[in-house]
Formats: structure tokens, sequence, C-alpha cells
């Protein structure tokens, strides 16, 4: 029997289409150490999503995990996106708000778009991996983690979208009068050969300083001072489009930034470039900020930016070290030197020390604010490209090596020409937006697993409480001693020195309920019984603090025999009961 060629195409697709359709089944898999098999969920890590992107996929979290997930919009952007906030805990084991917290965020920058990424990882990690990791599913129990990818999700989707350059826009997209002349965005960069990149532009020229290098003819080489040169550069793509002389002057230069516009340490414009008009004044940190003031669980943050390979703390103002105690820094310290550890070519770095002034920013409001450890990493180090120190330099030749036997040549867009409007006949080339930022698609997945693992570990140490001991003395006349030793097993205590010097959260509450209490106190020395009474609501005692890996001890004098329970109950620690 003859068929047409048309069947034929059919009946191949129909065997490729079965062969796909029986290539996930369970049986079919072998579990690589770490991964989920066989999520419900199937996401490919190796590729960025815009806001729509991310939208289905946290969706599709909350669809497939309700006993593990819960979404919700935390507020709008500037164009009215929903700035989305995934709650990832065991919602079967206790009230999320008594669990305490670990925040993410990523993407506050439009241009650092791998946080929304690494960030919506963590949230597919935890639900995919609880069926069958213990650690996980004890994490959960213990712990609640408020992920929220981008915070940024105009600008996220003006990167993607529009064209760019690796570096634009920084901003969102709220119109902005840059170069002060009255007008708004009304000469920005121009995408001349419209491929969505603004890349570089070039001219051959008699005096330029500049040639290309005979071993890779995409890269620009400076000749020395008493060389001649065959090229001039002519700065990104662009042209005059005002008729002012000047090109490209509305383009990346003196944007508004949502780093610097935090109520904590926050200066103006002339003294912090790019903030904008009053703390909070961008409707998409104020989301954020609303939502954490709603909850005040939280006691471990992360924020994910790029690039550089740095693990940040704070201060951003140099003027504000006293901010940043020695208590709080020993914490710091602990958490931040395991990440060294956990995610190779990335170094412990303070913001203003080692990085550069900022004023205003996230992280110092997290901890200021708040008394929140809170942590920026900036995503992407050229360290990944062959496992050792290069620089992110453009124009270093790891980078055209790396481009050349790694990527085959896929982040360059050689070299063209292109009859300018004001320069004439220009040449147009250089790195995509997807390259020198942002992570190639293979490493990706793999940086965003080590990420996650630091804030995991930042996580697991937030504090951990439990009624440890309990013990009775009959002190006679129908009265009874009762002694509760609370523990903390965990590196946080349940308030930063910080917290505790400002007072920014209540006490903690141990309280015992079902006796009648005549007398309760905190025991400051047990074995020389030293104690300070609290004749106010003695039942429930107030304890400043609860250390990290430490314990408190308080004693109650109590009328009777009757059955009674003790509990704690802290805002970052969570609670117990005995």
């Amino acid at each position: 029997m003859k068929h047409s060629f048309k069947q034929y195409i059919a009946a191949t697709a129909f065997s490729i289409s079965s062969l796909f359709a029986t290539a996930q089944n369970a049986d079919q898999i072998f579990k690589a150490a770490g991964s989920p098999a066989n999520p419900k969920v199937a996401v490919s890590w190796n590729r960025y999503y815009d806001h729509a992107g991310i939208t289905e996929i946290c969706r599709k979290i909350a669809a497939a995990h309700p006993e593990l997930a819960k979404l919700q919009s935390i507020g709008k952007s500037f164009k009215g996106r929903d700035i989305w906030c995934l709650t990832i805990t065991d919602f079967k084991k206790g009230n999320p708000d008594q669990k305490p917290g670990m925040y993410i965020d990523g993407n506050i920058h439009s241009n650092e778009v791998q946080g929304a990424e690494f960030s919506l990882y963590t949230a597919w990690y935890l639900t995919e991996s609880f069926k069958d990791t213990r650690f996980i599913k004890e994490l959960l129990a213990d712990k609640v983690f408020y992920i929220v990818p981008t915070i940024n999700p105009d600008g996220r989707d003006s990167y993607f979208h529009e064209p760019n350059t690796g570096s634009t826009p920084r901003s969102g997209v709220i119109p902005v009068d840059n170069d002060r002349d009255g007008l708004v965005d009304e000469d920005g960069y121009d995408d001349l050969d419209k491929d969505n990149e603004i890349l570089l532009m070039r001219r051959k020229s008699a005096t330029g300083r500049y040639r290309v290098d005979p071993s890779d003819p995409r890269r620009m080489i400076q000749v020395g001072p008493d060389e001649k040169g065959d090229y001039e550069l002519l700065g990104l793509e662009g042209k005059d489009d005002d008729g002012d002389g000047v090109v490209n002057e509305d383009g990346y230069t003196f944007q508004y930034d949502p780093n610097r516009d935090w109520g904590w340490g926050w200066q103006p414009n002339y003294i912090q470039n790019g903030a904008y008009k009053y703390p909070f004044s961008l409707p998409e940190t104020r989301a954020v900020m609303d939502f954490v003031m709603k909850h005040p669980n939280i006691a471990g943050a992360q924020s994910y930016h790029n690039a550089g390979g740095m693990i940040l703390r704070g201060p951003g103002d140099p003027t504000d070290q006293v901010t940043y105690n020695p208590q709080d820094i020993q914490v710091y310290d602990i958490i931040a030197k395991k990440g060294e550890e956990l995610i190779p070519g990335y170094r412990y770095l303070v913001v203003h020390k080692d990085l550069y002034p900022a004023y205003g920013g996230e992280l110092d409001w997290f901890y200021g604010g708040r008394g929140i450890y809170t942590y920026s990493n900036e995503l992407w180090t050229p360290y990944l490209m062959f496992n050792k120190d290069a620089t992110r330099n453009p124009q270093d030749n790891t980078n055209f090596n790396f481009d050349t036997y790694l990527l085959f040549k896929d982040a360059f867009v050689d070299w063209h020409e292109y009859d300018h409007p004001q320069y004439g006949k220009i040449e147009i080339g250089g790195f995509k937006k997807n390259f020198g930022r942002a992570h190639p698609g293979f490493l990706l997945e793999s940086d965003a697993h080590r990420n996650m693992a630091f804030t995991i570990y930042h996580a697991y140490h937030t504090p951990l409480l439990n009624v440890d001991t309990v013990t009775e003395k009959d002190l006679g006349n129908g009265l009874k001693e009762v002694t509760a030793v609370i523990s903390n097993s965990r590196i946080m205590p349940t308030h930063s020195s910080h917290d505790l010097k400002y007072k920014i959260e209540r006490p903690d509450y141990i309280s015992i309920s079902g006796a009648k209490v005549v007398a309760g106190m905190i025991v400051e020395n047990a074995d020389l019984n030293i104690t300070i009474e609290q004749t106010s609501n003695p039942e429930k005692i107030e304890v400043a603090n609860i250390p990290g890996l430490s314990t408190v001890t308080v004693r109650w004098v109590v009328q009777g025999s009757s059955k009674y329970s003790i509990s704690v109950d802290s805002k970052k620690g969570g609670v117990a009961k005995k």
C-alpha cells in the first residue's frame, strides 16, 4: 500500500511524540543526588523568564503543592503588574506566622535578572524535594520562606523585550528627565540595526586609538601611546535624536535606583545619585516594606543582585558602622563564611568598605529598620568561566575564549557596517545583553542551587526554640517551685543586638498556664540562685532575648498541684510548648 508524504510525516511525528510522552515515566529515571527526579512542575533552569513566565511558574508551583505553597500578590508595580510572593512551608505543621521566616527576593534592578530565577528555583526545589528529602521536611515544619522572585517586574520586561545593554535599564520604567532639559526620554539609546540589542559603535579613523586583535577579529585592542590605531570607538549604539549635539544623553546615566529608595540612611539625589523623591516613594519598594512590616516573624533575609560573585552585608553608609555591632557581626560572619565555602568564587564583603558607599539600600533597611540579618548576593562571577580568577572587563580575552569554546560564539554580535545619520559609515558589534552580567544557561542552575543552599543554611540557623527541661521543687504549705529551661539550638538569637538596642520587636514570652501563679522570675544564675522577679503578670514572663546556641531559665512559684503547661512565644523565634 502506498502512503502519501503527508501521511509519512504524520506517522513519524506520532512516533516521536509517543517516545517523548513515555520518556518521563518514573521507572525510566534514575535520581541524581540532591535533585528532584520527577517533579510535578517541570521547569528548565537554563533560561530566563519574563514576568508572564514567572507568573505561570508561580501559579504552577502553588497549584501542584497546595499543602506547601501559597501564592499572593503583595502589591502592584508602576505599570500595574503583580509583585508575586510564594509562601513556602509545611502548612500542616503549625501556623506559618508563628514560624521563623526567611525572606528572599531578586531583580530589584531591571537588568539584574537572574535573581528571579534563583528565588524561583528555591521555591521549586523546596516543594519538589519535600516528598523524599528528610532535611527539607524538617526545615519546612519549623520555618517559613517568603519568596518574591522579582520586585521590579516592569524593568524586567523592559530589559528582555526592549533594546538594551547588559547594564540597562537599572531602574524601573517611571519616566525621568535624566538630562534636566524639561523633556523626558527624548534621546535614549537607539537600536539602529533592529536586533533588540544595544551594542558598540566603531569607525575607521586615521587618528584612532584602537585596532583589531589579530588573534580574534571580534576584539578591539587599545594601541600604545607611540602606536597608530585604525579605529575610534563611538560609544553605545545610538544617534542624536533631539539635535542638541549630544548622543544618548537620556540613556543609562542618572536614572533612579530602586535600591536607594529605602528608609534607612536615605539621602537625596544630590548626595546619593539615583535616589528618587523620598524613602519608599516607589510603589515596588513600598509593597515590600508593607509586607515585611506585616510579618515580624521574618528573622533572615536575602536579596539577589548581579554581578561580581559577592556575599555582601552592610553598612552601605560608611558613617553607619555603629549600627552593625560586634555581636551581630559575629552572626553575619559565621553564616557568610559558610557561604564562601558553598559558592566557589564568591567573596564575603562589606558594602561601604569593599564595594562603594551606598545610602538608602534594601539590606540596610532590613537590618537597621527591622533587626533582620540580611545579605545581598552579587550573582555571577567570571571565576565560573574556567574555575579560576578572571575579570568582568568585556575586553578581557578570557570572555572571548569562553564565548568561543563554551558558548560557540553565541554571545557576540559580529561587527557589521551601518550608515549612521551623523557619523557616516560605521560598524556595530559587541557582546549581547545576555552576556557579562547574566549567567550563561548551562551555569544558571548550578549557581542557583549553590546560592539556594546558602539561603537554606541561613534559614536553618534562624532560632529554633524548645522547652528543654521542667523541674519541680516542693516548698511546703501547698507551694511548689517550677523551673523551666528554654533552649535555642541555632546560631541566631531571637533578637539581634541592634533590635535589642532600639526595642524594635517585643520581648519573648515564656508562660505557664493551668496553675495558680504566686510569683514569676528570670533565673540569672542557677548555681547561686540569683533571680529577677517580675511582679506584674508573673504567669507570662518577658525575656528580652534568647541567645543563639544557648538557654534561658525561668521560674514560678505556684499554688496547688493542678496540671499545667509551659510555652514560649517569640516573634522571630517561633513557638514551643511542653
